[in-house]
This record gives structure tokens, sequence and C-alpha cells, in this order.
């Protein structure tokens, strides 16, 4: 009897250790919601006694707007308590504070396999919620660092066009300026043509006014010179609209768009009219249709197309060869340039955020790895890889769309 007492009491002992030890608050209470026993981390927290808690009301340890009114207004003598997992519950303290704590709830059984109360475990969550609110805060932050190196990257890209699009722009707008010059001219003689009909001039006046001014040469002019200028003007507009559209910040705007013709107007502006040389070969096929934000994918052509003026900058004569072709359900453009190619070392490296082989001020380390990004967003694929025949391979992978022929 001795024995069974004293292994009864080392029971009792290791329970209370164990109690006493836990970091999670722990409350057993009886089925009608009285509080029975309690742990040391719960009169921690509540800054109230173990004798106060026992004995008293579950419901009393609740504040007002808690979110468990099943057990807040609970009848003392009436049971049973709901079980519940990683449910909120909101204590007061013994100063009136509130805390919430994340409770898991039981049931409790005799020896008899008779429920006799509950066991209720949780953790304050108020630690945790400022952690999650504070990763959250960080989050938030990084997207919007990650939207202002976009767009600034994208401004680096739009300044690479700058020369080639003030030339582009320079032969429409030069045309349109010398068609609106000619259209002056002629407005000025034909008003005075009709102004001598209309003070009645005579007949042989009128034709020596006709002669003298080149009437007859002047309407013939007219509808071409109208139709040269409003050309002039709409290729001004696309170019501008293009621009418009490649600057502005992202809506996430989805198009339908030739990959071959938006590659051959970067090829354009970049190497075409740039002051850069650089001889391109183009085996690109008639089209390429794909779907997404032509302006990103814009923006990943500029940036390759730079890359390969980087990496020819030393060679005597600098080719980049493009080839274009569809592979299953990939619209796919391959960048091959006769630079050195890519280190081996460098190659897992080369879409990282700011890394870069360049020297120090030549490069921002930030193109490749959003272009990288850019792609990705659109379900597409970016890799590199050095060619048999020397130089490097960039090759830009986008899902093909069926629906554009």
């Amino acid at each position: 009897m001795v024995e069974k007492h004293e292994k009864e009491n080392e029971a009792r002992q290791f329970m209370s250790s164990v109690m006493a030890s836990m970091s999670d608050v722990l409350l057993v209470c009886s089925p009608a919601g009285r509080i029975e026993e309690v742990n040391r981390a719960l009169v921690k927290l509540l800054r109230r006694s173990e004798d106060e808690l026992r004995g008293s009301a579950l419901a009393d340890l609740l504040a007002e707007d808690s979110i468990l009114p099943p057990i807040k207004g609970m009848p003392q003598t009436q049971g049973p308590i709901c079980c519940m997992e990683d449910c909120e519950m909101l204590l007061r303290g013994a100063d009136g504070s509130i805390i919430p704590v994340a409770m898991n709830c039981t049931p409790r059984y005799d020896q008899h396999g008779e429920e006799v109360g509950y066991v209720l475990v949780g953790r304050p969550i108020g630690e945790l919620r400022r952690a999650y609110e504070a990763l959250h805060d960080a989050h938030e932050e990084l997207k919007l660092t990650q939207r202002r190196l976009l767009h600034s990257e994208k401004m680096v890209a739009l300044g690479r066009l700058v020369a080639g699009v003030a030339h582009e722009l320079n032969n429409p707008i030069s045309f349109v300026l010398g068609n609106v010059h000619a259209l002056q001219r002629y407005t000025q003689r034909l008003k005075t043509y009709l102004d001598a009909i209309h003070d009645g001039a005579d007949l042989g006046a009128r034709e020596e006014m006709r002669q003298k001014f080149r009437i007859d040469r002047i309407l013939e002019d007219i509808e071409p010179l109208i139709d040269g200028t409003m050309e002039g003007a709409e290729r001004t507009q696309s170019i501008v609209e293009g621009l418009k559209r490649f600057s502005a910040r992202d809506a996430e705007q989805t198009e339908r768009f030739d990959l071959v013709g938006l590659v051959a107007k970067v090829v354009h502006w970049v190497v075409g009219s740039g002051p850069e040389k650089l001889e391109v070969i183009s085996h690109m096929p008639e089209h390429l249709p794909t779907v997404g934000n032509s302006g990103q994918i814009q923006q990943v052509v500029i940036n390759l197309l730079q890359n390969a003026l980087d990496a020819t900058a030393g060679q005597v004569s600098r080719v980049l060869e493009i080839s274009g072709s569809v592979q299953g359900k990939w619209a796919v453009v391959a960048f091959h340039d006769n630079g050195p190619g890519i280190d081996p070392k460098h190659q897992t490296q080369l879409f990282d955020p700011f890394f870069t082989t360049k020297p120090v001020g030549k490069g921002t380390g930030l193109g490749l790895s959003i272009s990288y990004g850019l792609v990705a967003r659109h379900g597409g694929e970016l890799s590199v890889a050095n060619h048999p025949a020397g130089g490097a391979v960039f090759t830009l992978k986008l899902p093909l769309d069926a629906f554009v022929e």
C-alpha cells in the first residue's frame, strides 16, 4: 500500500513538473466549464494566482468580445463544451488587458472511458500576430521595391532607345513638315488665284495667273501631299504610342501580338538607328503569334540586344544572328552573338539579381534578372548557353497563340 502511494505521488509530481515546464498555457475544466487545474504559463500570462483561477468559471476569463459565445454564455450547470482546434479565444488578464490565445480543446476521460471534462492548451498569438504583420509589411515593401526596380530598369532600357527613336521620328516628322510647307505655299497661290476670280478678272488675266502659279500642278499635288502628310503623322503617332506603351507602369494588360514584328521593330530602334554598329542576320518566319504584355516583352528584347552589343564590343566584326521558330507549343527566338561566350562558372548566376560581369559602373546587374522574371510571368522561359561555334545563345520561349494566324 505504501509503495502504491509513493508511485501515485511520483506520478503526480511528474505531471506537475511537466505542466510547470510547458511554455503553452494549459487549463483543465469540468464539463460545466469550471476550472479544475492550470499551469504556470497561464498563471504568468493572466497574472492571476492558481487559487484564484481554480474553481472559477472559464466564461469569467473570456473578454466581452470573445468569439466563443457558446462557451461564454454556457450555464455553469450545463455542458458540454464543444471541442475546437486552433480557435482564437480572447482571455482577460488581471489588469483588464485582452490577450488573444490560439486554443485547442479536447475531451478528458476517466479510467472507465467516461467524459469527465476538457483540456485546453493554447499559445498567445500576440507575438505571432505581430511577427506576421511585420512579415506582411516587409513583403509589401519588397513588392514595392521590385516594382520600382522594374520601372527603373525599364527607364534604363528606354534610354537605350532614345537615339534610335529620335532618328525614327525624324524621318516622318521631316516628311510631314516638308509637305506642310508645300501646302502652305499652294494655299497662298490658290487664295490669290481665287481672289482674282472673285474680283471679276477677265479670262486672259485668269489664264495668265493659272500658268504663273501652276494651278494645274497644285491641284495634282494636293491629294498626294495630304495622303503623305497623313501617313507621316500616323507613323509618328504609332512610334509615340509604342513608346508610351513601353514606358508606362505595368497594368498587366495582355494582348495578342506578333513576336516577329516586335523583334524587328526593336532591332531597328536599338541597332539600325542607334550609334553602335552591329550586323544583324535574321532567320525569322513570317509570324510568331503570342499573347502577353508587348511592352514587357519589348523590354526583354531590348535587354537581349543590349547584351549582344556589350558582348561583341571587343570584336572586329560584330554579328548577331536572330532565329525564330515554332517548337511544339512554343514561339522561340534565339539570339546568337559572336562574342567570347559565357564563362561556365557564371552561367548559373547570370539571371541572379545584381550579378554582372561588366566593369563597375557599366551595368546594374538587373537587366537579365528582370527579363527572366518577365518571361516567367508570361509562362515562358529564358535560357543561355554557349554555341559550339563560339559566342553565347540566349533563347526566348513564349507560349504560342494558336488563335492568331
